[in-house]
């Protein structure tokens, strides 16, 4: 798990990542390495995916490099709940700091998509959250009741720090999901901004019911008012 996470951390930067250089064909072979310990039937893909990126073709070669990064956080997720078994975690009421390090620590291991659903989003959440957004990452937020001060706050940050932000607003959903990655999801008990500040709550991995999980909230994204 700890070299799935490195691996993914230093991932050469995407404008040069198809440079054949020392560095780069060293990145190649660790990710091929791990994937190969990982599930050995999915060395052959890797080594299809190295192919394509390092190909002639651009369009296809940046196709093919988010199909091996999609490939390589199947294998960290998979490899962590192994490892330490998926996050299930109950908080007291009070223990804001242990929920907010909790959220950091999922947030700073994204690579491309993070997804918040909570109709409760906030200037507070994004002040709280999002500096620990990897610069590359997309942000998406579907929220409902908060957008009078969430929406400005969101455009001072995206001003400030030009990272890529995306909200939309729906009326039919309550609960409150993280899914990072397409890969993970994680359900929490309060709402992001609050955390355990006014009651006990729980953040809990969904693990067999996550392509419905998924599929649900993809769908109702699809669907919502366009914010920003």
């Amino acid at each position: 798990m700890v070299e799935a996470e490195d691996i993914l951390k230093t991932m050469p930067p995407r404008p040069t990542i198809r440079h054949a250089t020392e560095e780069n064909l060293g990145w190649f072979g660790r990710a091929s390495a791990l994937v190969e310990q990982w599930k050995p039937e999915m060395g052959s893909l890797m080594r299809a995916y190295t192919e394509r990126i390092h190909g002639l073709v651009a369009s296809d070669a940046g196709v093919a490099l988010s199909s091996m990064l999609t490939l390589l956080q199947q294998a960290r997720h998979d490899l962590r709940m192994q490892t330490l078994g998926p996050v299930n975690l109950a908080l007291p009421h009070g223990m804001v700091f242990d929920y907010f390090d909790e959220i950091r620590k999922i947030i700073e291991l994204s690579q491309q998509d993070l997804f918040f659903i909570d109709p409760y989003l906030d200037a507070e959440f994004i002040s709280r959250y999002l500096p620990n957004v990897p610069l590359a990452v997309t942000t998406r937020l579907l929220a409902r009741e908060k957008l009078q001060t969430l929406l400005p706050a969101v455009d001072a940050f995206v001003q400030q720090t030009k990272t890529k932000v995306q909200v939309r607003s729906a009326q039919n959903f309550h609960d409150r999901y993280l899914i990072v990655d397409r890969t993970a999801c994680y359900h929490s008990g309060a709402s992001f901004k609050d955390g355990a500040k006014s009651a006990p709550t729980t953040l809990t991995q969904i693990t067999d019911a996550f392509a419905a999980m998924r599929a649900t909230y993809e769908g109702l994204w699809s669907g919502a008012k366009v914010e920003r």
